[in-house]
């Protein structure tokens, strides 16, 4: 690339060339974005808008900023070029994050905890998409998918047979995008048995010790493996998880725990044992 190149503009650039050169075929573009992850760097033009325009609750860092406005501008010259190609009526586009924003650049208020973390700050991400004549512009749902379910839903958009004995993690929600339905009720779940270090966001050692967890209906369950303690939050009442009702609710608590145990024994997930004396 030519000399300093911004790497979203690039990897736009790049995505844009394929879709010309596949136009006249099916094609499947998946564009992971570096942006937004540290190392944080923005345009400085972009960057310079923002120095004023900070607000409470910890958006106040305008380079993130400027690396925010850089994907969303790719995200246009995508979409634009979908539109003058004349192929977004067949085209389905996915906006998608996989984990919450980095927490010393950025605030995830009122979720809880952030980047690496099985808090609500950082698992619910940005789920946004576009599908000309099928979703409805500027509709909403509140009904919870999980990354897993994207196999099964782009499966059947594409109208691909799944052989009858492949294990299937996730659910498609092609009913969702549509408003002819909802997912039916399941466990969604996080598995997480290790330590990821802090950053100067958080107070302890930790962002995450090891930990896993589980949705069900409008309850989440924490269980952390080093003390083997458990944590319940309604989050149709509580999106910020700051009232743990584990002592006030046992049985759901107990419930929410079997779950997720079954799911370890299911899947054979790997499920610490022991204490780690270097940690």
């Amino acid at each position: 690339g030519r000399e300093n190149e911004y790497l979203a503009d690039r990897l736009v650039d790049e995505s844009i060339s394929f879709i010309k050169r596949e136009a006249g075929n099916p094609f499947f573009l998946y564009l992971s974005h570096y942006s937004v992850h540290t190392p944080i760097q923005g345009k400085p033009e972009l960057a310079a808008r923002y120095v004023d325009k900070a607000v409470a609750d910890g958006q106040d860092n305008p380079t993130y900023a400027a690396m925010v406005q850089s994907v969303d501008e790719g995200v246009g010259r995508i979409i634009d070029t979908l539109d003058e190609l004349g192929l977004a009526e067949n085209t389905v586009l996915i906006f998608y994050s996989d984990n919450g924003g980095f927490g010393p650049a950025t605030s995830m208020v009122p979720l809880r905890g952030s980047k690496g973390m099985l808090y609500e700050g950082g698992i619910r991400v940005p789920l946004i998409v576009r599908w000309p004549g099928h979703v409805e512009p500027g509709s909403v749902t509140s009904n919870p998918v999980i990354g897993t379910d994207f196999y099964t839903t782009l499966a059947e958009i594409a109208g691909a047979e799944l052989a009858s004995d492949h294990i299937l993690d996730g659910s498609s929600f092609v009913s969702v995008l549509t408003g002819t339905g909802e997912v039916e009720p399941r466990d969604l779940i996080w598995h997480f048995p290790a330590y990821l270090e802090a950053d100067r966001s958080v107070s302890d050692p930790w962002r995450t010790t090891p930990a896993s967890a589980l949705r069900r209906g409008k309850f989440k369950l924490i269980y952390f493996f080093e003390d083997g303690h458990s944590e319940l939050y309604d989050l149709t009442e509580d999106v910020s998880e700051s009232n743990d009702l584990s002592l006030k609710m046992p049985e759901v608590t107990a419930e929410l725990q079997a779950g997720l145990m079954a799911w370890w024994k299911e899947t054979q997930a790997f499920v610490p044992s022991e204490p780690n004396p270097s940690y």
